[in-house]
């Protein structure tokens, strides 16, 4: 093949070669463009999206009452005994057959009620025999006597010596205190027969009889034949914590006359009012706690001996405070605080100093006033400025109770600020 052909062929080769390097860069530009333009619109997707801002949550749903002025008692509680005033346990005086048993199990007496007689014929004779003595005895005084004025008539007459009158008016003086010793044995067999009659010493409600009718009694019998329990009035003994002490001795000081309530173990039903009648001297130191003694007239015998009951004491009134519901106090690092609603139905937090809380009400010393809206339920996701959608309002929270009124003392404490 000569050298022309050769280069022709060579030439007809380049152009089918040259036509791929152009599709390349083309296809390499593409992406490359592509990949601009998404970077751009995420990018001005993003400012826009930045620039409208994020949507705002939706309202929470809360609950709230409504804070009013008014005056809230200040209780204090404490846990109690019921203990009788006076116990008599009756024993016999004497000894012999208890013949007679004169009351009933459970039954009320007086003072002077019959409850038990003794045979009584022992202490019978013996009295008709200290009598019998004493009336010898007084026969031979008064015949000493009657001696006595002879023998001073014949001394001034000096017709009988002097040592004789002298000797009959020792005998006289001796036979006076021989009557003196005979009325007193008079005396005793005379007590000792009344000894068979037992009475009621204090008025009260007997207990369970203790011995039978036809047994013999002795005065030593250690466990008595019943035994009386004085129930009206009737008195509990309760402790109160060391910490209310002053405001406690301030109130004494100042008033003495201090109102309580029994209420049974569960604090739920008021069994009797009564007023505070001592203070003991004294602080337990196991315990913290100061003892206190009230009494209650108990006129329906609604308080036994030994029954546990919880003690409230009306110790003092605040007057026009701020009252809110309890529901409505939440505890933060900071205290006490509340959610309160605004106008604009958003949330303001705000710190509160609570005081007294009876019940469902509590007192607010510092940070509320009167016909504020607070939320008492459905406050987990609030904060400031949240937004709220009130699904129930309350014009008013529970009414406080006076100190008069029948309420549980489980649900009476104290917050602390």
């Amino acid at each position: 093949m000569s050298k022309p052909e050769q280069h022709a062929d060579n030439h007809s080769i380049t152009p089918g070669l040259t036509p791929r390097r152009p599709l390349f860069f083309w296809l390499a530009g593409f992406l490359v463009v592509a990949g601009v333009s998404y970077y751009f619109y995420s990018h001005a997707a993003d400012q826009v999206h930045n620039h409208e801002g994020k949507p705002e949550n939706p309202p929470v749903s809360v609950s709230v009452a409504t804070t009013r002025q008014g005056d809230m008692p200040v209780y204090l509680n404490g846990l109690g005994t019921v203990t009788a005033l006076r116990t008599v346990t009756v024993h016999s005086r004497v000894d012999g057959e208890l013949i007679k048993v004169a009351f009933s199990e459970g039954q009320s007496v007086r003072p002077g009620d019959l409850l038990a007689e003794i045979d009584p014929r022992p202490f019978q004779v013996q009295l008709k025999q200290a009598e019998g003595q004493l009336l010898r005895d007084q026969a031979l005084l008064k015949n000493a006597e009657l001696d006595m004025q002879r023998y001073q008539t014949l001394l001034e007459q000096d017709s009988i010596a002097a040592q004789q009158t002298a000797t009959q008016a020792a005998l006289v003086k001796q036979y006076q205190g021989t009557v003196e010793m005979d009325q007193g044995l008079v005396d005793n067999a005379r007590l000792q027969l009344s000894y068979a009659h037992i009475t009621a010493p204090i008025a009260g409600r007997i207990g369970l009889r203790l011995v039978d009718q036809g047994n013999i009694v002795h005065a030593t019998d250690t466990n008595g034949m019943l035994v009386i329990t004085q129930t009206q009035p009737i008195a509990v003994v309760f402790t109160l914590p060391e910490d209310a002490v002053p405001a406690l001795m301030k109130r004494w000081h100042k008033d003495a006359n201090i109102t309580v309530d029994a209420y049974d173990r569960a604090g739920s039903r008021k069994l009797a009012s009564g007023k505070v009648l001592a203070i003991d001297n004294q602080i337990d130191t196991t315990t913290g706690t100061l003892k206190l003694k009230a009494q209650f007239d108990n006129l329906d015998s609604s308080l036994f001996a030994n029954q546990f009951v919880n003690i409230r004491m009306h110790l003092d009134t605040l007057t026009a405070v701020t009252l809110a519901a309890s529901a409505a106090i939440q505890r933060g690092v900071d205290g006490p605080f509340v959610y309160v609603v605004k106008d604009d139905d958003s949330i303001a937090v705000r710190q509160i100093k609570t005081g007294t809380v009876d019940g469902e009400t509590v007192a607010i010393l510092e940070g509320l006033s009167a016909n504020e809206k607070l939320v008492i339920d459905g406050a987990d996701k609030l904060r400031e400025g949240s937004r709220v959608n009130v699904v129930k309002r309350d014009n008013k929270i529970l009414e406080v109770p006076s100190q008069h009124d029948d309420q549980s003392v489980k649900h009476s404490k104290r917050l602390r600020s």
